[in-house]
Formats: structure tokens, C-alpha cells, sequence
């Protein structure tokens, strides 16, 4: 993940993106904000966003909608969410998050010691996985080059120019030899 990458904060009141601004402003990472769903959809699919702080329900198109859409994208199915919600306990509302895959579930108002050590934390996991994701590919492509033909990869493939180890054409007997039943050398059965 690039450091440029952003802390993306959604909510449709400019009381609340300020809030969660200032709670942010400590840890020193770039924050981008969205006043909408839709406006959270076109900056994460911009890329450079490596996690979300995201409200539940907004107008239009709600904070769940956005990680529903974001987990069928390959490119963003695997950005950190935090939703917020100011509308208290809702069971039903944290089913749904987790089963979407949200990594934390906050109350507002929220305490902003909190959300810095969630944001922390979430941010540094995706950056690792961002940065192990890269070297995995980098890894592939040195295998991809140094292996000219794929059947080789394999390791039962044969190698040209290398001989295969000879076989002895006479059929094995899979029975261990019984007492008695041992040949010696130069007499036949």
C-alpha cells in the first residue's frame, strides 16, 4: 500500500466528519471525507484509500450498502470498515455488519481514544496485507520467468536434457520375500 494511502471518513453531517477529523488528526495518516454513499463508492474505487470510518445510515445510499457493494469488487473487497452508528444496541444491525465483513462496529458519539487505537491498528493490518499481497506477485513473476514452460513446475515433470532414472522393465512382486523364497544370484526358481 502506497503511504499515500487515506483514511476515508463518510457521514452526511459536517459536525460529525469534523469530530472524527480531529480525533484522526493525532495519528498523522491523510484523511479524505465523503458526505454521501455514492461519494464514498467513486473515492474508494479511485484507490488509495486503506481504510473507512463509515456511518450506517446516511441518505440515498446507506453505510451498509457501501461495504455490500465494496465486497463483491476484488480491489476493494479487502479495505478495513468501521461503521458508526448514533442510533444505539441494534442486533439486527450488528448481525448484518459482521456477517459483511466490517472489522468494528462504534457508537456515537465516539471516543476518540478509541477509534485512534481501532484506526491504528486496522490501518498498520491492511498495509502489511497490502505490502504481502505485493511481494506474493513480485514472487510469481520471478517463478513465471525462471520457469519457461508450466508443466515444469511440477515437480514429476520431466526436465530435458536431464535423464530419467532408469526403471527395471521386469514386473515387481509388491510381497516382501518370504524365508526360503530368496534367489541367488545366477539361479533361477
Amino acid at each position: 500500500m502506497p503511504s499515500d494511502a487515506k483514511i476515508l471518513i463518510v457521514d452526511d453531517h459536517e459536525d460529525t466528519l469534523y469530530a472524527l477529523e480531529s480525533a484522526l488528526a493525532p495519528l498523522g495518516y491523510r484523511v479524505g471525507r465523503a458526505t454521501g454513499g455514492d461519494q464514498a463508492l467513486k473515492e474508494v474505487l479511485r484507490g488509495q484509500v486503506a481504510l473507512l470510518v463509515l456511518d450506517v445510515r446516511m441518505p440515498g445510499v446507506s453505510g451498509l450498502d457501501v461495504v455490500r457493494y465494496m465486497r463483491r469488487v476484488e480491489q476493494t473487497q479487502h479495505i478495513p470498515v468501521i461503521l458508526l452508528t448514533g442510533f444505539g444496541p441494534d442486533t439486527e444491525l450488528t448481525a448484518t455488519a459482521f456477517a459483511l465483513g466490517v472489522a468494528d462496529l462504534l457508537m456515537k458519539p465516539v471516543d476518540p481514544w478509541a477509534l485512534r487505537t481501532k484506526v491504528r491498528y486496522l490501518y498498520e493490518a491492511h498495509r502489511r496485507h497490502q505490502a504481502l499481497e505485493q511481494e506474493l506477485r513480485e514472487l510469481r513473476a520471478l517463478v513465471k520467468e525462471h520457469t519457461p514452460n508450466p508443466a515444469l513446475a511440477h515437480p514429476d515433470a520431466h526436465i530435458p536434457g536431464r535423464r530419467r532414472p532408469q526403471q527395471d522393465p521386469r514386473p515387481q512382486d509388491p510381497r516382501p520375500p518370504r524365508n526360503g523364497d530368496r534367489m541367488e544370484q545366477g539361479r533361477t526358481p
